[in-house]
Order: C-alpha cells, then sequence, then structure tokens
C-alpha cells in the first residue's frame, strides 16, 4: 500500500522545518560557521562552499550548482527515498 501527502503537508515540510536544523540537528552534517553564514560539507562533493538562506529553507552548494529543501537533503544523506525522507521529516515535527 502506498503512501500518499497532501500538497499542503510536502510544502509544509519544505517551508517549516528551518534547513539549519535539519542540516545540524538531524544531519548532523559537518559545519562551519563563516562570517554569520553557516557553511556546511556538500553530502556530494564535500566542499564546504555551500550556504542555507532562510527565506527560501534553501541550501545551496556552489561548486555542484546543487540546491537542497529539507526532503531533498535528507534524501541525499540518508541515501533513502522520497518517502522515507518524508517520514523522517515528520517523526521531527511530531516526535512519538
Amino acid at each position: 500500500m502506498s503512501k500518499h501527502y497532501t500538497a499542503d503537508f510536502l510544502r509544509m515540510l519544505r517551508n517549516q522545518i528551518p534547513i539549519n536544523e535539519v542540516i545540524i540537528d538531524l544531519l548532523n552534517l559537518e559545519v562551519r560557521n563563516d562570517h554569520e553564514l553557516l557553511r556546511f560539507r556538500c553530502p556530494l562533493c564535500y566542499n564546504f562552499h555551500t550556504a542555507t538562506n532562510h527565506q527560501t529553507n534553501l541550501a545551496r552548494c556552489f561548486d555542484c550548482k546543487k540546491n537542497f529543501n529539507p526532503i531533498d537533503l535528507v534524501i541525499t544523506v540518508g541515501n533513502c527515498g522520497f518517502l522515507d525522507a518524508v517520514k523522517i521529516l515528520k517523526d521531527c515535527i511530531n516526535p512519538k
């Protein structure tokens, strides 16, 4: 049986869970603070030429030219599928 999530729920996960919290607290990625900017080790190229944008809630690697939203980042770091990533983020906002 497949699990379906509403577009509103997915939008909420994507926009309401702060990307910095996903990077630091959930995924425990290696980070550096650089002049009030959060730099994280890119899970694809492993460089620190990265930044996060609070207004768009996206993380970006300037070397890979890849944007990550919270769901994308969980998929990439966790090496999991979309539904598993959504469940991980859902569990973060609704701990058991």
